[in-house]
């Protein structure tokens, strides 16, 4: 069967492949094979530069010129080629410097130089730092995006930063506070870790079989290799790990999962506080005339982007809690068991992206019905509970506490019961005056001002 978005077998390149284009450049074999491709002529480039190894010659400007366009016009054609040489060697890796050697035969510079292709590498000196190019451009891309719906929870902040709202503590009406605040929590919490996320160094290692550089010092060994090592790995946008056996040990990796997962975590309980809010009239969405809601209930306007926003970021984590638990763990010096694994990354960034895209959607629908935040505050007096018996503390009436919860706990009060309670006060007048100015509307704390201030 032909692939494509119906024969797919994971919604990542089927229902949802719109949502994770970006990714297939980046996260697919072709985009492995290209970062790999990246790795060994900027290794090639940096050995020629090295005042270090006297024997290898300097890239002339051609020569350097030629080698960074094979990266720079790599292409489908070019990735197809290495799998074929791939099918003969029976190793990916192997496959890419046999097409490096290939791509340059024809010109004596680099033909003379092609040896140095992948020189005192083994395969995992490639892959580490090709993964971690892969993750790089991930980061980025998914950053971009978590900024993008951080922004917009920014302008309903800003929006409804006033607008006071009933809150709910164990489910339950509970003190007032503003729609635009509860946006601001979210806005503040998801800020702190998109900032944590992009702090994360990415690192990689180029020090051969068991990171002690024994090939590259049996061949010259007066070179610095630490240092052009670290070069190397710099000039790739990484950061240099100098204590590593075969395999950078993917600390980081877990790092920047953890990371993703408390991102994705933050926005679960995000999705679904919005749809509890859109089930209590909170909100409604926009309708959109040629959708259907339910196949059997005509007047269904269901949630359904928070609800698949909330569904694929679990999936994400799931996956990321997998890779943070087992890419850490090797065998002595080297066993294969990640290799598998980390050909899974793009699958996790996948589901982030098609949740992150619903999310999108979601809050682009949605519309705050202000009239029902207010009815929902009125009908809840009680609430006022709260400032009367902290006010009665002020002034040492006695049992403030008890005598507000016989009056309203488990209750429906009104604004007269309320006031006729604080005129039988024995408090100051002006205090008198001023608790009977709240309502539950006004009852909102400092949070416009918090909102305002974010």
């Amino acid at each position: 069967m032909e692939l494509n978005t119906l024969s797919a077998v994971t919604p990542v390149d089927g229902r949802y492949s719109k949502a994770t284009l970006k990714l297939r450049e980046i996260f697919s074999e072709y985009g492995l094979i290209r970062s790999r491709a990246i790795v060994e002529v900027t290794w090639l480039i940096q050995l020629s530069d090295s005042d270090e190894l006297s024997d290898i010659p300097s890239l002339s400007d051609h020569g350097r010129a030629k080698l960074n366009d094979l990266i720079k016009n790599f292409d489908m054609s070019a990735a197809k080629r290495v799998k074929e040489i791939e099918a003969t060697t029976n190793h990916d890796v192997k496959a890419v410097e046999y097409w490096l050697k290939e791509s340059v035969e024809d010109d004596p510079e680099l033909q003379a130089l092609s040896e140095f292709f992948h020189f005192a590498c083994t395969s995992e000196d490639i892959n580490n730092l090709a993964y971690a190019l892969m993750l790089k451009e991930g980061r980025d891309l998914l950053i971009n995006i978590e900024i993008h719906i951080a922004e917009q929870l920014r302008q309903f902040t800003q929006q409804f930063a006033a607008t006071p709202m009933l809150c709910r503590t164990h489910g339950q009406p509970a003190t007032p506070s503003t729609m635009g605040k509860e946006f601001a929590n979210v806005c503040h919490r998801l800020e702190r870790q998109i900032t944590q996320l992009n702090e994360i160094e990415i690192l990689g290692k180029l020090n051969g079989a068991v990171g002690n550089f024994n090939a590259h010092l049996s061949a010259y060994p007066n070179a610095n290799w630490e240092v052009l090592s670290q070069k190397t790995i710099e000039s790739l946008g990484l950061h240099y790990n100098p204590y590593t056996t075969q395999i950078e040990p993917h600390d980081y990796i877990a790092e920047l999962c953890h990371s993703l997962q408390r991102i994705n975590t933050i926005s679960i309980d995000f999705s679904r506080d919005i749809w509890a809010y859109i089930s209590i009239g909170y909100f409604k969405q926009k309708v959109i005339a040629t959708e259907v809601g339910s196949s059997t209930m005509p007047h269904k306007v269901n949630p359904i982007d928070f609800e698949n926003a909330e569904g694929n970021f679990g999936i994400a984590n799931a996956l990321l809690a997998h890779f943070a638990e087992k890419l850490p763990i090797s065998r002595w010096q080297r066993d294969l068991s990640d290799s598998t694994v980390l050909r899974n990354l793009g699958s996790a960034f996948g589901y982030c992206l098609i949740a992150c895209a619903a999310l999108i959607r979601g809050l682009n629908k949605i519309e705050l019905d202000k009239d029902r935040l207010a009815a929902d505050l009125n009908e809840n007096w009680e609430v006022l509970a709260e400032p009367i018996q902290t006010v009665m503390r002020r002034y040492n009436i006695e049992k403030p506490y008890e005598k507000l919860k016989e009056l309203t706990r488990g209750k429906k009060i009104n604004q007269q019961v309320i006031n006729e309670f604080i005129a039988g006060l024995d408090i100051p007048d002006d205090a008198k005056q001023s608790l009977q100015a709240l309502t539950p509307s006004s009852y909102t704390g400092n949070a416009e001002e918090k909102a305002e201030k974010i």
